[in-house]
């Protein structure tokens, strides 16, 4: 792991310092969006599907496909069934995540409105447990994630943006897994 953490930073780093010549056509994009998150394997046990909201910030050197994507992301999920007939009081989930990640755009065409990508890496996430009777259990954990989307360039300074996402936080006992979709829009800082 601390090997493929070195080799993405070192790669990230070569295509940062391969941009600087080019420094004034550099793109920085902040965005918003929001969506359903999916918990996947025996996460949804626990879990139902619900929605997120995220707030994110890209980086994109002029002359390299790849760039740094910065995300905060809160999802709630309501307690599935399961977890009410084992714990009553069980209510629902909350995550709160920070991510870094690596981003390649797929070469395209000026003319083109659709730029595809996926993007990859790893953050922080607090997993939070709450109860109807007003309590709750919170860890912070360690995860890395990796999905894919698309930007559609709406004028010259806006995009719409749509991406999947697979989570996998690292929890002793058995990981969370859950998938948000996101649709939100970009504009250039």
């Amino acid at each position: 792991m601390k090997g493929l953490l070195k080799g993405l930073a070192a790669f990230g780093l070569m295509a940062a310092l391969g941009a600087t010549s080019a420094h004034a056509q550099n793109l920085m994009t902040i965005g918003a969006g929001g969506g359903i998150t999916i918990p996947t394997g025996s996460t949804s046990d626990a879990l139902k599907t619900g929605w997120n909201i995220e707030g994110v910030f890209q980086y994109k050197p002029a002359t390299s496909p790849v760039g740094f994507q910065i995300d905060g992301m809160y999802s709630q999920l309501k307690a599935s069934d399961a977890a009410k007939a084992f714990d009553p009081t069980a209510d629902k989930g909350v995550i709160f995540s920070g991510t870094g990640n690596v981003v390649f755009w797929f070469p395209t065409s000026k003319e083109t409105k659709v730029r595809p990508y996926v993007l990859g890496g790893g953050g922080v996430y607090n997993l939070k447990s709450k109860f109807t009777d007003g309590t709750s259990i919170s860890s912070t954990k360690f995860g890395i994630n990796a999905g894919a989307g698309f930007d559609f360039d709406l004028q010259s300074n806006a995009a719409f943006f749509i991406e999947g996402r697979f989570h996998n936080v690292f929890v002793s006992g058995g990981n969370t897994h859950f998938i948000p979709i996101t649709a939100g829009f970009r504009f250039k800082a």
